[in-house]
């Protein structure tokens, strides 16, 4: 095992529930570097709600807390609050954070409570059985969408600058060198920071929605789709349609967060 793993991975939860090939695994992977890099562990708490993201927490040897659908940013608000010296970083999915838990993450970044988020957006439904979700591009097939998707997706992103929150940022898991850095650059900012990590599915949007499940073949797919900010903000907007934008998209420092505030007024 390598040396990063034997130290942070809670070995009574493996193997593993991930599919062959899912990009939730490099994820973690990339969340454990950064831990090792930050040097947090000692201080550090997990939360997950429902779904293949939401189990990532389990896997990791600190104190986690794995909660209902939908839910995991109303637990990680109170469990801020609870302790607020301690780092606190949610792991949900695009269905668990923007379908189910849209309200809780409005709100958790309306009121820039000191969390770090880390969506992983798989664009379906993964655990359950391939339904639309709420990121499913248009038109895509999917077992509840069996014509294609006649909805826009929604850019959670975009959702989470206009909330309030004070740190977004967008990767895959074909890109960890960015996706380790945002991560240390969101647990170390002081506020709500939400990353989207766009992640493939072969067992289920990779069948259904790009028509293979080679994992190679859909990291492709992924890496080909993106733009990183500092390249988009050079080309027509034209050249930039079906493309995704990478990178930090927006940042804002010195905001009141809301945990400070509580503990100001009780003070």
């Amino acid at each position: 095992m390598h040396p990063i793993a034997e130290k942070y991975l809670r070995k009574s939860a493996l193997p593993f529930i991930f599919c062959p090939g899912c990009g939730h695994g490099t994820v973690l992977n990339v969340f454990l570097r950064a831990v090792e890099e930050l040097d947090i562990m000692d201080n550090l708490s997990l939360v997950g709600g429902i779904g293949c993201s939401s189990w990532a927490p389990v896997f990791v040897n600190t104190d986690v807390l794995h909660t209902l659908h939908g839910r995991a940013l109303a637990m990680a608000t109170g469990l801020k609050l609870a302790n607020p010296g301690g780092t606190v970083v949610v792991f949900t999915g695009d269905g668990d954070c923007v379908g189910i838990g849209g309200n809780h993450f409005l709100h958790a970044a309306r009121r820039n409570i000191d969390l770090t988020v880390i969506m992983l957006n798989n664009g379906i439904y993964g655990m359950t059985g391939g339904q639309v979700a709420p990121t499913t591009p248009s038109d895509a097939k999917t077992q509840t969408s069996p014509f294609g998707n006649p909805e826009p997706p929604i850019d959670s992103c975009s959702v989470a600058v206009a909330a309030g929150a004070t740190y977004v940022a967008r990767w895959t898991s074909a890109h960890p060198v960015g996706l380790k850095r945002a991560i240390k650059e969101a647990v170390r900012h002081k506020g709500f920071s939400f990353i989207d990590v766009i992640s493939q599915c072969p067992t289920q949007s990779g069948r259904y929605m790009y028509g293979t499940a080679n994992p190679a073949d859909l990291l492709r797919m992924i890496k080909n789709s993106t733009v990183t900010k500092a390249k988009a903000e050079k080309m027509p907007a034209d050249a930039l349609k079906n493309k995704v934008i990478v990178g930090k998209l927006h940042e804002v420092e010195d905001q009141p967060e809301l945990v400070e505030r509580i503990y100001s007024m009780i003070s």
